[in-house]
């Protein structure tokens, strides 16, 4: 890391109450183990929400989201040998660990020892990094520089602004797969929640050759499920079509992030099955142990992956052609797209934030300030008032 410090411009807000709007950042200047790269594309995740609004009491202001950031290498160092200037690359959740426990020596960076640095509001302790904050700044900014363990390659086939949600969305559905074997396929998979991350977890579950469940609260998605590649389609709130997915799945990834009811779901597990929680839901599940013990049945968690994961995931993707389904938006429309995703979002998309074009976007003016501006000039044009020079420039 270079003791030197460079200005990029970012959109943030300035607390947990603010809107978004435009700031200027501080990021180390690129070191002999370093790629300093500009941002072109971020996807906007539902924890990004979360984070934004201090849901989990740890958020650090002025505040810059994201971390599935995806661009092109405008330097190097001089010790970097995977990647040039103007390949394309991309950074997802984890921007530092220590580099010196099991976890990072064995590809498992998320579960460092000394904890991970996030991608955005992670303090930056472990000395590979910095910003003039203290803490990290994420990808709804114009470039980020981090040490090449962290970042991945993006394939040349692979559409670049389709490429930030694999770093989130797509790897968190394929570690827990991973894990739990169905990369050979012959499992029977259930995906809950068919959006930005349940999707993924379609097409990847198909991808490797399993036979895929999605289960959605509502059937309007059921075509959009089927076209992913899902084989069966339940609609959770619906009694019958829960019973007809009695004792039918191996795992189930749980890609819900609003306030539910895991127990709801044991019931279509096969004996030996497991649910993986995904979704970030705040409220507190309610869960009698007795369902799980007579099929020994399991309840895990599961949060993104290593490092090296998220390489052979993106791969994965660009060999299969997988994409997720994506709307860009420029930084205007940050604050709309929040307050869809606190809701409950139907919508099969995944929003990615287009850094180019959010740079065209001016800084927002406020309503009430202009409108008062307004009045006061045509209020004294009306009574023949004549306006001093302070006046003028002020409403100018």
């Amino acid at each position: 890391m270079s003791d030197g410090m460079y200005e990029t411009f970012a959109w943030g807000r300035k607390s947990k109450s603010d809107k978004f709007i435009p700031m200027k950042i501080e990021r180390n200047l690129p070191g002999p183990d370093d790629v300093q790269f500009q941002i072109k594309y971020c996807g906007i995740c539902h924890s990004d929400v979360h984070q934004c609004d201090d849901d989990f009491g740890i958020s650090m202001y002025p505040f810059v989201p994201g971390h599935e950031l995806a661009g092109i290498v405008t330097a190097v160092g001089q010790n970097v040998t995977k990647y040039a200037i103007g390949d394309k690359v991309g950074v997802g959740c984890i921007a530092d660990s220590c580099m010196d426990c099991p976890g990072c020596d064995t590809g498992e960076e998320h579960t460092c020892d000394k904890g991970m640095t996030g991608t955005y509001n992670g303090k930056t302790v472990h000395g590979h990094l910095a910003t003039n904050s203290g803490y990290t700044f994420g990808g709804y900014s114009g470039s980020y520089t981090l040490h090449t363990k962290y970042v991945i390659k993006i394939p040349s086939s692979y559409p670049l602004e389709k490429a930030g949600p694999v770093f989130c969305s797509a790897i968190t559905v394929y570690s827990p797969l991973a894990q739990h074997g169905a990369l050979k396929g012959g499992k029977n998979i259930g995906v809950i929640g068919i959006g930005g991350l349940g999707q993924m977890g379609v097409m990847l579950a198909k991808a490797m050759g399993n036979r895929v469940t999605a289960i959605s609260t509502t059937p309007k998605k059921k075509q959009a499920a089927l076209e992913m590649g899902a084989d069966n389609f339940i609609v959770s709130t619906d009694p019958a079509s829960m019973k007809a997915g009695d004792n039918s799945l191996d795992l189930i990834l749980n890609c819900v992030s609003a306030n539910h009811q895991v127990a709801l779901y044991i019931p279509l597990l096969r004996r030996f099955g497991t649910i993986v929680q995904l979704g970030v839901a705040m409220a507190p599940h309610s869960l009698v142990q007795l369902m799980l013990m007579r099929k020994r049945l399991s309840v895990s968690g599961s949060t993104i992956g290593g490092i090296r994961e998220t390489q052979d995931c993106i791969d994965f993707c660009a060999s299969h052609n997988i994409e997720t389904a994506t709307k860009l938006i420029t930084w205007d429309k940050l604050d709309e797209v929040f307050e869809i995703l606190k809701g409950k979002n139907d919508q099969v998309i995944r929003y990615v934030l287009d850094i180019e074009a959010s740079k065209a976007k001016p800084a927002k003016t406020n309503p009430s300030v202009a409108n008062i501006s307004s009045f006061m000039l045509l209020r004294c044009m009306c009574q023949s008032t004549p306006l001093s020079l302070d006046v003028l420039v002020a409403l100018w």
